[in-house]
């Protein structure tokens, strides 16, 4: 690729964004896309949050996978190929990775091409006998897996981990399990992450900690609007607020203004009042029952589901119904 059409496709993707940003900025409420927030500086955060005390998904997760790894490798079976979607550190692909039989493929996917980089080198390392093919992309658009047809005719295992699901609306959840369902092979085995609904405190203390790292990650996607789309943002003008929505069975995350403002993002001037909240992440919490249903309108049955000792949290096997 030579460095003039480098430079074009990087014009045309930062003209995109900014439409579908400003798309978002003129719903009511107004919204942004939360993949803003996973820029290098936004998935070390996303890391920190993983360990705070509050944040309990990643640990009953992880409880999960180290108890029930097995069982999920028997399903999938032996030689398979390994995709997972919002790979992050890869932390969680290391217990699945022990447990799978012999796994011959690995496609980690993040839009976070920097945290990709360093993931996929330290798993080559890690698992010399394993083909890594990193691909630094926006799952939630089409896109084309690295796999030949044979591969994606034989045993492939999706990996969706840490909720991510529920970050999606239900029409948009509904695209992305078709887009897997109909990319990934008649053989899939499709693990993926779903966090449950439980009392209000505990979900509004996971997504506003105590040491204000969630508040730091959530301002990030103001830092990326300011470098990448011409935005001048002030940091200190907003706030960060998170709260369960019962009716909805979501936690929502907004940013809200400390006073009315005019704000310019590339060649347009947002204006926001005193109180006004930016929503930047919607984190939907389904029952098991909720679960099937947005599987099975998606083309898939549930196959099995494992639970945290707490039940807090979920990994679920989909297959693609018969």
């Amino acid at each position: 690729m030579t460095a003039a059409l480098a430079k074009h496709l990087a014009r045309t993707e930062e003209h995109e964004g900014l439409a579908e940003i400003w798309r978002g900025l003129q719903a009511s409420p107004k919204r942004l896309p939360c993949k803003l927030f996973y820029d290098a500086h936004g998935s070390r955060l996303f890391e920190r949050i993983c360990e705070l005390p509050e944040y309990y998904p990643t640990r009953a997760e992880l409880e999960i996978l180290r108890r029930s790894g097995m069982d999920m490798a028997s399903l999938i079976g032996p030689n398979a190929s390994l995709i997972e979607f919002g790979s992050g550190a890869s932390r969680k692909t290391r217990v699945l990775l022990d447990a799978l039989d012999a796994p011959r493929v690995y496609v980690p996917i993040d839009i976070s091409s920097s945290m990709l980089s360093a993931s996929a080198r330290a798993l080559s390392r890690s698992y010399p006998s394993l083909d890594v093919r990193p691909l630094a992309a926006d799952y939630t658009r089409e896109l084309t897996l690295p796999l030949s047809n044979a591969e994606r005719e034989g045993r492939v295992a999706v990996f969706f981990p840490g909720s991510t699901i529920g970050n999606f609306e239900r029409v948009e959840a509904l695209e992305f399990l078709a887009r897997v369902r109909s990319s990934c092979g008649p053989q899939q085995r499709f693990l993926v992450g779903v966090d449950l609904p439980k009392e209000r405190h505990v979900l509004e203390s996971a997504y506003a900690d105590g040491s204000g790292v969630t508040a730091q990650f959530n301002g990030n996607i103001l830092r990326v609007l300011n470098r990448d789309y011409g935005g001048h943002f002030r940091l200190q003008d907003f706030s960060h607020r998170a709260v369960w929505n019962e009716g909805a069975s979501r936690v929502e995350m907004h940013l809200v203004s400390r006073r009315s403002q005019s704000v310019r993002l590339g060649a347009g001037l947002l204006t926001l009042q005193a109180g006004e909240a930016l929503v930047t992440e919607h984190c939907y919490k389904y029952g098991l029952d909720a679960f099937r249903s947005l599987a099975k309108d998606a083309g898939y049955d549930v196959a099995a589901v494992w639970l945290d000792s707490r039940r807090l949290f979920s990994v679920q096997m989909l297959t693609p119904a018969k």
